[in-house]
């Protein structure tokens, strides 16, 4: 098993089963992932410095336009991609082997939780992992301690309301609150010309 191997199994949507050999490549990249966080989490860095281990924790070049604030978390990396002018406010966790695609100007607020990753609910498979993607669109603003489930995009120019618990799509130009989250507004579009 290799990482293009790996991302192939998981983006295509198949299970990884318990003990598979994807599952112990997962289980690989998971240290990786540890180490990298550790680093990143227990000591100062430059937001330079930020960005390179979040590059190398990703394994994709990252632009000089993100801003993170630590302690970040993930138990993967490698199947995030972020746009530019993207931002994570301190104590957010990414579990993304399902796949996380962050579009341009996306703002994420405290602790907020992107989980891409379920188990079987058949008892005697619940070991057996289920991914499905996330894709949270341009400039979404993610409050404070939401959490954003699998298999859900967040369309352009959303608002999540903090604490929110996101089980399904979201429409563009929308604010979403509570558990599960279900839209409270539609968002107003200023005339631009």
């Amino acid at each position: 098993m290799n990482l293009s191997g790996f991302l192939e199994h998981l983006n295509s949507g198949k299970t990884v089963v318990a003990g598979s050999e994807t599952h112990q490549y997962m289980c690989m990249l998971s240290q990786e992932a540890l180490k990298l966080t550790a680093e990143l989490n227990n000591s100062y860095h430059t937001p330079e410095e930020i960005r390179e281990i979040f590059s190398r924790l990703t394994g994709k070049p990252i632009n000089d336009t993100l801003g993170i604030f630590p302690p970040f978390y993930t138990d993967c990396g490698k199947n995030i991609t972020v746009g530019n002018h993207v931002f994570f406010n301190s104590g957010c966790k990414f579990q993304d082997q399902g796949g996380i695609t962050i579009d341009d100007g996306a703002l994420l607020g405290h602790n907020v939780v992107l989980a891409t990753l379920n188990h079987c609910m058949n008892p005697k498979q619940r070991a057996n992992l289920e991914p499905a993607p996330i894709h949270i669109g341009k400039n979404v603003w993610i409050g404070s301690n939401a959490t954003v489930l699998p298999d859900v995009t967040i369309g352009d120019g959303a608002v999540i309301a903090a604490g929110a618990i996101v089980t399904k799509d979201v429409p563009p130009f929308t604010v979403v609150g509570g558990s599960p989250a279900k839209v409270i507004k539609t968002i107003e579009q200023e005339d631009t010309k």
